[in-house]
């Protein structure tokens, strides 16, 4: 029975995984489009002013943040940046529960 569970709980988690890699691809497509359109846009309309620099930098710092959440390359938190945490936020809920006992 714990064979079963683990084989779906790792099911579950790959599954979990394809769909927010899915998730960033739909993401990194739209943003590809839409700024190709932006870009057309704005040498047509108004090719002295090249204002879609704006939404390509903003979308593009979101699309590297969910590329980098999406395939688990974390340089800031971390899987072991949130294990420190967890044992820190464990023991000063310990020391707190001491505390008032």
């Amino acid at each position: 029975m714990e064979t079963n569970y683990n084989e779906e709980e790792r099911y579950y988690q790959a599954k979990k995984r394809v769909e927010e890699i899915k998730g960033f691809y739909g993401n990194l497509t739209a943003y590809v489009l839409v700024n190709i359109f932006l870009i057309i846009l704005n040498l047509v309309t108004s090719p002295k002013y090249l204002w879609f620099f704006w939404p390509l930098l903003g979308w593009g710092i979101g699309v590297v943040f969910h590329g980098l959440s999406a395939f688990k390359v974390s340089p800031f938190f971390g899987k072991e940046w949130e294990e420190r945490k967890m044992k820190q936020f464990l023991e000063e809920e310990k020391r707190n529960i001491e505390k008032w006992q």
